[in-house]
């Protein structure tokens, strides 16, 4: 049987990672490729911890990397390690993205049916008023775009380009219907 000897065998060395960083601003793509072989897995790690999404932290470090090519020039070793340049960078892309992408989020289609507003129907509106309101009868002496686009905005609480969008026309004929209906609706009822 062999015994073990005491002697352990000495380890490749690996490069620096400021060495690395200096090279890559060099263009040395092979040190890129290096710095990646040594740090992409606890990139991920890192980042999947901040972001919570395997796919969004291989986005942030696959980002990181492409900052450390770019901006490898500009890394000031007497500000600190190379090491703590590169995770400096990583997390700050992390924390943008999450950001960012927590706003683009895909809402699931039930939740969004559920928050979307029901259809108004200004005819069904105008039919609900009573027979002996001043408001309806006022209403009546107006043409029906106009009596549509003041229900849709003042019962619907619908914006005007809302309007314009339900109603197919253009934005400003809807600010001129509504402006005109009201001005003709104040004087009915005066």
């Amino acid at each position: 049987m062999r015994g073990r000897s005491s002697v352990t065998e000495p380890r490749p060395a690996t490069p620096d990672h400021q060495d690395l960083i200096m090279a890559c601003a060099r263009g040395e793509k092979s040190a890129l490729q290096a710095l990646y072989a040594l740090e992409a897995g606890r990139m991920i790690a890192v980042a999947q911890r901040i972001l919570q999404r395997r796919d969004w932290a291989e986005d942030a470090v696959h980002d990181t990397f492409v900052q450390i090519w770019r901006k490898a020039a500009q890394f000031q070793p007497g500000l600190g390690s190379a090491r703590g340049w590169v995770y400096t960078i990583l997390r700050h892309l992390s924390l943008n993205m999450r950001r960012d992408r927590a706003q683009e989020e895909a809402v699931d289609p039930d939740h969004l049916a559920a928050l979307a507003v029901p259809a108004l129907d200004p005819a069904a509106v105008f039919a609900d008023l009573a027979e002996t309101s001043a408001l309806k009868r006022c209403l009546q002496a107006l043409e029906a775009p106009r009596r549509d686009s003041i229900i849709l905005a003042y019962a619907g609480g619908f914006s005007h380009g809302e309007i314009a969008g339900r109603l197919g026309v253009p934005l400003g004929t809807v600010k001129a219907w509504i402006r005109r209906g009201l001005l003709a609706l104040r004087a009915c009822l005066a």
